[in-house]
């Protein structure tokens, strides 16, 4: 779900539970009843300052503003183009991150401040803690451990381990030297790549700045795989900001300099091209997404699944959840039904994965109108991964069933659980 569809789910759900029609949110606020309808459904975005009209009237809570993908906010990775300075750039990236990691952490790991600490990654990012470097291999084990955190989508856990093992991993890559150098790049790029991700799940800008750091650290190892996963992550914030095109081209350019003949560097450029296929799809480019959709799927059948890597499995399983994720973004839905009844997600390896293809399945149906198969996918999607589901984005998808036309029995239940009902 793009920012302007889970602004328009965020919106709609807030005024349907105060029992507002359109027209009176469109008189108050400036817009006319069919602009309402258009904003609510994704099919109108709407600048930073409108949205706080809306969110006053509709008596939104701040945190749940913040929690959600914000249109019209300047990303953090283009904040230094304007004429503030440095220091001023600073304290607006820090300010902004404080309160959209905060607010996804807290989705996470819910309304409970004893379940775990406020995951501040921005201190991370831009004040690193004090750390000691430690030897090569202990820091590869502590980023594989919490890479099976990310997986196992054990993400308030994963919160708490991120700012120590970045500091970790840059004190160790400062302390080297020669070959053992390279290494200890590519670990700090991996580290960024996982810091990147996870601040994706929570729809924060702060992954700008990790996928920005993790691909510098990947080009100084001069190792091709690390430079491709950190190059996606890059591309993924790219065109969570509406730049669909750019992210295509840096995702082609990317692939097209990794050796395909071989299993680990074609398993990345196999993953390169369905997050291009995917960002062109954001774009409404038709030809471009089948198109590199179809030449992943070729890929996957020259390469077996290679373990360990950070992107997603370059597998036909995989493969056919894009392909449900590149026609729902389309906007043809209805030809990803036969592509969901053939998907068998239980072949994919990780929690975060599977819960992944469930959310696909679970927007296609929304998509369609069909209230009860999303709420039976959205279940399936809790099944695999409880913390999957508090995510922004699946909030809202619960948030339009819970006030949507169609009564369906435990959707209240399941939106109280899962965050998005709040008491």
């Amino acid at each position: 779900m793009g920012a302007d569809a889970e602004i328009g789910a965020l919106l709609r759900g807030a005024r349907c539970a105060l029992r507002l029609t359109q027209t009176e949110v469109g008189n108050a606020c400036g817009y006319s009843a069919s602009a309402v309808s258009r904003i609510e459904s994704g099919r109108m975005g709407i600048d930073y300052p409108t949205l706080l009209k809306f969110a006053a009237f509709l008596r939104i809570p701040p945190e749940q503003l913040r929690a959600s993908a914000v249109p019209g906010m300047t990303n953090v990775a283009t904040v230094a183009g304007g004429c503030r300075s440095v220091e001023e750039d600073e304290v607006r990236r820090r300010n902004l991150l404080t309160g959209v990691v905060a607010a996804g952490a807290t989705a996470f790991v819910g309304a409970d401040p004893a379940a775990a600490a406020p995951v501040d990654l921005d201190v991370a990012l831009f004040r690193l803690p004090q750390a000691e470097p430690v030897p090569l291999p202990r820091l590869v084990a502590q980023i594989a451990s919490a890479r099976r955190d990310y997986c196992a989508t054990e993400y308030a856990r994963l919160g708490q381990v991120l700012p120590n093992l970045i500091a970790t991993a840059t004190a160790t890559r400062d302390a080297s030297s020669g070959r053992a150098r390279e290494e200890a790049d590519m670990a700090l790029a991996r580290t960024y790549v996982l810091a990147a991700e996870f601040a994706t799940k929570q729809h924060s800008d702060a992954a700008w700045v990790a996928a920005d750091r993790a691909l510098a650290a990947a080009r100084s190892s001069g190792i091709p795989v690390a430079v491709g996963e950190a190059s996606r992550q890059l591309a993924i914030a790219m065109r969570r900001s509406g730049r669909s095109t750019a992210a295509v081209h840096l995702l082609t350019k990317e692939a097209s300099d990794l050796d395909a003949s071989r299993d680990h560097t074609g398993a990345v450029r196999t993953t390169l091209l369905l997050t291009g296929a995917y960002s062109a799809a954001t774009g409404r480019d038709r030809s471009t997404a089948l198109s590199l959709l179809e030449e992943a799927e070729q890929e996957t059948g020259k390469h077996p699944a290679v373990p360990g890597l950070f992107t997603v499995e370059a597998t036909r399983t995989q493969v056919d959840a894009y392909r449900i994720s590149v026609l729902n973004a389309l906007g043809t839905p209805d030809e990803a039904v036969d592509v969901a009844a053939r998907l068998n997600v239980d072949q994919m390896s990780t929690a975060e994965r599977r819960a992944r293809a469930w959310t696909d399945v679970a927007r296609m149906w929304n998509a369609l109108g069909d209230s009860e198969q999303t709420f039976a996918t959205l279940q399936r999607v809790e099944q695999e991964a409880p913390q999957e589901v508090r995510r922004p984005a699946l909030r809202a998808l619960t948030t339009g069933l819970l006030y949507g036309p169609t009564r369906i029995e435990g959707i209240r239940e399941f939106a109280a659980r899962t965050g998005a009902l709040v008491a």
